[in-house]
């Protein structure tokens, strides 16, 4: 019987459906035709896998090659598909055992001397077949990141002619192996000087995932402060890291086996677009929200962002997915990350500073606040005013701050007591769960509705400011919210509310 069927993996957001590659020689002109809805680049591989059977001293059947890649609905593109089409022609014609393609799932690209070259997307590919029961042949460049997926079993091969041995029992393939994890120096807290109520925003931000806006002057630390906060959060659990790690490899953009354990930090300069932020493409990839998913996105000179590309974060904010519509297709990605935010207090940066040097009026520091949405500024749980440090306490023998190895021990201690009471982080609690677990006494809900009324604050600011004092309360080993807690939650949220009411 001139047909063989090849097992592999298309790409499609950050999943890997299954591809049936079928392969049928038949009589007639010779021929390659390739159906099942491939893009250009799939149609390509007839070229590069004739000449890489032939370089790989085989024969290319001169008979009427059909190659269906089902299913037919499913839109199929890269190179990814030429080591099975090659190996489905070298099956059907009987130069390789048919029999022994069944256990195994293939993926990888053909150069023309039938070398095989990496493609994205491998670690889904990974996991979906070791949740299939199968074994997985990848290029040698992609077994790394194929090792990452601990259950399954990968194998490497460096050329066409490698695997087609290995399927027919005369030499056995190498199994993938993750590279060593590699240490790097993640910034220190104790390179904060002074700003206490700054680093006491950023661990209760840490502790709770909640998001964080910084205000303040040119210089001030902003920057500095935001890139501490992923050296606060625990350790990413090995859920997460592949979770995360899956992201990057469908991106494009590459993924660092040796570095899948960290927690992403991602930082876009202000001129990026809403596609470059929620993601996009007529195949579409994942944005920045996506790759700083269990990680922390910064975006500094908030008011300077395009309006519409500030507005995207508002979605992903409250469910944490994203899901890019196309006319062919859609693609979900997850998105839950946590939002640091800084800006200037105006447009010349210098309102409120001592010196007096601001020269802005009320209007255009209205404006320049107003450029921020009110339902953006609501999904953002505590605004904090950086000011700047008096030169002293910049001195090289001035007192260093809190290291960070201290902070995060607090932050881990009140995560576990938020995990072992609902198996989340206090920002991630619906709204029946925040009435649950976040309940006042009567005279601090008295406190909480005055001050609801006060600030001219929304219900879902009011649902922010409980989870907020809960994360408060458990750094301090507390069981119940008290007064202290919810005071110092509000405090977070008195950062000059009217000129942001008015763009609500």
């Amino acid at each position: 019987m001139s047909l063989a069927l090849v097992h592999s993996r298309a790409r499609a957001g950050v999943s890997a459906p299954p591809v049936r590659v079928e392969v049928h020689l038949s009589g007639g002109l010779p021929l390659t035709h390739i159906v099942g809805l491939p893009e250009a680049a799939v149609r390509e591989s007839r070229d590069r896998v004739r000449a890489a059977i032939l370089c790989s001293q085989f024969e290319f059947p001169a008979r009427r090659i059909t190659v269906n890649l089902a299913p037919a609905d499913l839109p199929k593109d890269g190179g990814r598909f030429d080591l099975p089409i090659a190996l489905g022609i070298l099956a059907a014609s009987g130069q390789i055992d048919r029999n022994a393609l069944s256990e195994y799932e293939f993926l990888g690209e053909l150069g023309l001397t039938g070398e095989l070259r990496t493609v994205d997307g491998i670690l889904p590919a990974a996991l979906a077949a070791a949740r299939a029961g199968r074994k997985l042949i990848v290029p040698l460049g992609s077994g790394p990141e194929a090792a990452l997926a601990r259950e399954v079993e990968a194998y490497t091969a460096r050329t066409l002619l490698e695997v087609c041995a290995a399927l027919n029992r005369t030499k056995a393939l190498p199994l993938a192996e993750a590279p060593p994890p590699q240490l790097t120096l993640i910034p220190d807290m104790a390179d904060v000087r002074g700003q206490l109520h700054a680093r006491r925003a950023l661990e209760v931000a840490a502790a709770g995932n909640h998001h964080l806006l910084l205000i303040g002057t040119p210089g001030c630390g902003k920057t500095l402060l935001a890139s501490r906060l992923p050296g606060l959060l625990p350790e990413a659990s090995e859920d997460e890291a592949l979770e995360t790690a899956a992201i990057a490899s469908v991106s494009g953009r590459g993924l660092d086996p040796s570095r899948w354990r960290q927690r992403p930090y991602r930082s876009p300069h202000h001129t990026a677009s809403a596609v470059a932020l929620v993601g996009g493409g007529a195949d579409p990839r994942p944005g920045e929200i996506s790759l700083s998913h269990n990680g922390v996105l910064f975006l500094d000179e908030l008011p300077e962002w395009d309006r519409k590309a500030l507005e995207v974060l508002r979605e992903p904010l409250e469910s944490g997915t994203v899901t890019v519509s196309r006319a062919a297709r859609s693609s979900e990605f997850p998105a839950r990350f946590q939002l640091v935010a800084a800006m200037n207090p105006c447009p010349c940066g210098w309102a409120g500073d001592p010196s007096g040097r601001c020269r802005c009026s009320p209007e255009n520091v209205r404006r320049y606040r107003a450029k921020i949405s009110g339902p953006l500024m609501d999904r953002i749980d505590l605004h904090i005013e950086v000011p700047r440090l008096p030169p002293q306490d910049l001195r090289p023998d001035a007192p260093a701050g809190e290291p960070t190895l201290a902070v995060r021990l607090r932050v881990e201690a009140a995560r576990a007591l938020q995990h072992a009471r609902a198996g989340k982080a206090n920002a991630q609690l619906g709204q029946s769960e925040t009435m649950a677990y976040c309940r006042l006494g009567d005279r601090d809900q008295a406190l909480l509705e005055r001050a609801i009324e006060r600030l001219q604050l929304s219900a879902r600011s009011m649902h922010r400011i409980l989870r907020v004092a809960r994360t408060i309360a458990d750094l301090a080993g507390e069981e119940n919210i008290v007064t202290p807690h919810l005071t110092e939650a509000l405090g977070y949220r008195r950062v000059d509310r009217g000129a942001t009411q008015s763009a609500a």
